[in-house]
């Protein structure tokens, strides 16, 4: 069992920027892929960005140019770098991993407002 726990939400101006953090722990098997996700409130779950075991990387073409997704494979944790935040950046971030033969687990949550 893989349990991902998100960080590093919170309110913040537009123009500003954040960093997400996305800890495993738990019993983890060979990671295959590890993903950002937002949910808008009345939308659906997109894919924000998306790092592979290889380390290339795809990104929503919403947020190209401003987001960077990264890892950290000793410490076990993902990172979304926000840049250049927008109001239509708001939602809740969740990262999902995908994990041995296509397990897939995803963190609770965490909290993104930036105001105009």
């Amino acid at each position: 069992q893989v349990h991902l726990t998100e960080s590093g939400g919170g309110l913040v101006q537009a123009g500003g920027s954040l960093r997400l953090s996305c800890a495993a722990s738990g019993i983890i098997p060979s990671i295959n892929s590890m993903g950002w996700y937002r949910q808008a409130p009345g939308k659906q779950r997109e894919l924000v960005a998306r790092i592979t075991s290889s380390s290339s990387t795809n990104y929503a073409d919403s947020v190209k140019g401003r987001f960077t997704i990264s890892g950290d494979n000793a410490k076990n944790t993902v990172y979304l770098q926000m840049n250049s935040l927008k109001p239509e950046d708001t939602a809740v971030y969740y990262c999902k991993g995908n994990y041995g033969l296509g397990y897939e687990y995803w963190g609770q949550g965490t909290q993104v407002t930036v105001s105009s």
